[in-house]
């Protein structure tokens, strides 16, 4: 899996922190969703047909995975010939697609499937275009069952299924197996929180005849996706009125005292050269793990194959940490959901648009989507299809994120926040968090300045949007 869409800069942010300026204006136009009917059409508008309804399905897929999801659009093509014809188009990565899609409403013109990151959930629902996803499952009645739980929870707003999780992931703590057994310890065992991290990073940091460390415990960006993540597993909401899912978020909660204390101990591992300083690039936590600079990184799952390939060594795999060992754990999603576009569609796009995400949602095609691209498989059926079965067999550490996700505690917190500048807030996060590991600046002073300069990107947001 490539890493492409993971790293989003300050185009992002100020992507994002532009949008509610536009959704203020995007009622009055023709865009804008009016009194268009968001529901979901039955089966029949598909009958009788006189050709193929022609469905333009944007997402941001390129290089491996861009190839198994083309296969997958031409297997359904093959099944629905006359019927549906799906086409995918590339649009960029995740940012890119959204300003596109952004465009298109302005336009008029959108496609009638696109897939979306998880940040930009708030903006799509402010946007007013797509059929909400409740509406396919309730007017067919559809099971949802054998969709992975803790998806559902991150996209269901308002008591509502928005949108149908597809290419989703999950941070993970990867560790260097070899490494752990010249040092004396267990690789089966890896660390389950800051205090184990700390431990086992002392024993496995290697220095040189010279004092030089050749070999750190420990050592992963400072990404503000991780920030979330420790949050969730503290059972700390990262926005107020509940993680946004009663009221609209007013303010971030990332000075929270359990992530002071994550950044003060990131900070004491730096101090301590138990931990390589890596900064804000992903890139550059991946290779200081693959080179074996480090022992020990947090990283999504979707970076696992990379890190076999790329590794001289035998990658294993764990639970991503707890800040304390009585933290009751959990687990936020990453990565992006499929949304039908309603406004300016027929029917007749609309279900067939419908058809193919059932497609995509099918035990046989999660076990595709799995095996070719490490994403999770959103069908939890998925895992026991033939592809998946041999991937596991192949590289058994691909089962630790669904194991991960299956033990998640299920509620607001590891629904994660709900909110219009999630990526602006992201960006901040990072920020604040870089600040207190590079200057005389305390954790606590970084990151409450850090909470505080997102207050008035949210108040103008939600200002333009209410």
């Amino acid at each position: 899996m490539t890493t492409t869409f993971r790293r989003r800069g300050i185009k992002a942010a100020a992507l994002i922190a532009s949008l509610g300026l536009f959704l203020s204006a995007c009622s009055s136009e023709d865009g804008g969703a009016g009194d268009a009917d968001l529901s979901a059409p039955g089966p029949e508008v598909l009958d009788d047909l006189d050709e193929a309804v022609e469905i333009e399905f944007w997402h941001s897929m390129d290089a491996t995975n861009g190839q198994v999801l083309d296969g997958l659009i031409e297997d359904f093509n093959s099944q629905n010939e006359g019927r549906v014809h799906v086409t995918g188009s590339f649009q960029g990565d995740y940012d890119e697609a959204l300003a596109g899609h952004r465009a298109a409403i302005q336009q008029g013109d959108t496609a009638e499937l696109i897939m979306i990151y998880d940040l930009g959930t708030q903006f799509m629902i402010d946007s007013g275009q797509t059929v909400p996803a409740q509406s396919f499952i309730d007017a067919d009645d559809y099971d949802t069952a054998p969709i992975e739980e803790a998806l559902l929870n991150y996209f269901t707003v308002g008591g509502e299924l928005r949108s149908f999780p597809f290419n989703n992931s999950t941070p993970l703590m990867y560790i260097n197996r070899d490494a752990f057994e010249e040092a004396g310890l267990d690789p089966d065992s890896p660390p389950t929180d800051l205090a184990e991290i700390r431990e086992a990073a002392e024993k496995l940091t290697v220095t040189d005849d010279d004092g030089t460390v050749v070999q750190y415990g420990f050592g992963a960006a400072v990404y503000g996706w991780f920030v979330e993540q420790f949050m969730a597993r503290a059972a700390a909401p990262y926005c107020d009125n509940s993680n946004g899912r009663d009221g609209r978020a007013t303010e971030v909660l990332f000075d929270d005292p359990k992530i002071v204390e994550l950044v003060e101990w990131w900070d004491q591992m730096i101090e301590d050269d138990l931990a390589v300083q890596i900064g804000r690039n992903t890139d550059d936590g991946q290779a200081a793990f693959t080179s074996g600079r480090a022992a020990m990184t947090l990283e999504s799952t979707g970076s696992l194959g990379g890190f076999i390939e790329q590794s001289d060594f035998e990658v294993g795999a764990g639970y991503f940490p707890l800040i304390e060992s009585g933290d009751p754990g959990g687990s936020i999603i990453g990565g992006a959901s499929l949304w039908i576009n309603g406004v300016g569609h027929s029917p007749e796009e609309i279900r067939g648009s419908w058809e193919f995400v059932q497609y995509l949602l099918t035990t046989e095609a999660q076990s595709t989507w799995h095996a070719g691209t490490g994403y999770l498989a959103v069908n939890t059926e998925g895992y026991e299809g033939a592809e998946a079965q041999e991937r596991a067999e192949e590289f058994p550490q691909f089962s630790v994120a669904a194991s991960q996700l299956a033990d998640s505690e299920i509620n607001e917190n590891t629904a994660g926040c709900m909110m219009g500048v999630m990526s602006e807030a992201r960006v901040a996060a990072e920020e604040g968090w870089e600040t207190a590991l590079t200057s005389d600046t305390s954790a606590e002073d970084a990151m409450a300045a850090a909470a505080d300069g997102v207050a008035r990107t949210i108040e103008e947001y939600n200002a333009s949007v209410e």
